[in-house]
């Protein structure tokens, strides 16, 4: 029997569009969490945070409420724009995206944290603009943390499957990841494709890890 690359090729993008989505978002707010306090930031913090502690099955659903053909966010985008989230690979590059959120928020927020105010302070004294402290001081020496999330970010991204079965669901070529394909061909009996796609994940994992550390230690 062939085996079938779909899922692995299918979760690598789907990784990859999750992480992108995910840096877009988290790097600026965790720069700006990082160094300002307003009102109902710890609030807005708790909320980033909940992907980290809640079950997939209760993110599946609240994304399917979101994005479901009748939900605020979906119904306008059927009706408006003709977009379908739910049950297509956008639907499992959202999951992904949101349950990996958190792991690069946190860590981004962590490496600006802990650059020397001083250094922005006296450039801002130099005359430079915010955009060119960012840049120039902020981004270089938080760019450790940035990486270490956005390895972990990925490989979150890679190995989600509660929250993708509920919103994109299991249709092979189209939506059927390496995790949701583990698991359905183990339930019906097929175990040297699950065997063959364990193998994969956990290596790929293996070495995304493997990779982050040794990097690290030339720093």
């Amino acid at each position: 029997m062939i085996f079938d690359c779909g899922p692995v090729i299918l979760s690598l993008k789907v990784a990859a569009f999750a992480v992108t989505a995910v840096i877009c978002t988290a790097l600026p707010l965790g720069c700006l969490m990082a160094r300002r306090d307003f009102p109902g930031k710890d609030i807005l913090e708790s909320f980033i945070t909940l992907p980290l502690v809640l079950p997939p099955s209760v993110i599946g659903f609240g994304l399917l409420y979101l994005f479901g053909k009748h939900g605020p966010v979906g119904c306008l985008l059927e009706n408006w724009l003709h977009i379908r989230i739910v049950f297509t690979w956008w639907g499992a590059v959202i999951s992904s995206a949101v349950v990996s959120f958190p792991l690069m928020y946190q860590s981004v927020k962590a490496s600006v944290k802990g650059v020397d105010l001083n250094l922005e302070n006296a450039a801002r004294t130099l005359g430079a603009s915010e955009i060119r402290i960012f840049w120039t001081i902020t981004l270089p020496l938080a760019w450790p943390g940035v990486i270490a999330g956005l390895v972990m970010s990925f490989a979150r991204a890679l190995g989600e499957f509660g929250a993708t079965l509920m919103v994109a669901g299991n249709i092979p070529g189209q939506t059927q990841t390496m995790p949701l394909a583990i698991y359905f061909a183990a339930e019906s009996g097929d175990t040297a494709d699950a065997a063959i796609l364990v193998v994969i994940m956990t290596l790929f994992s293996f070495f995304l890890i493997f990779w982050l550390n040794r990097w690290s230690k030339k720093l």
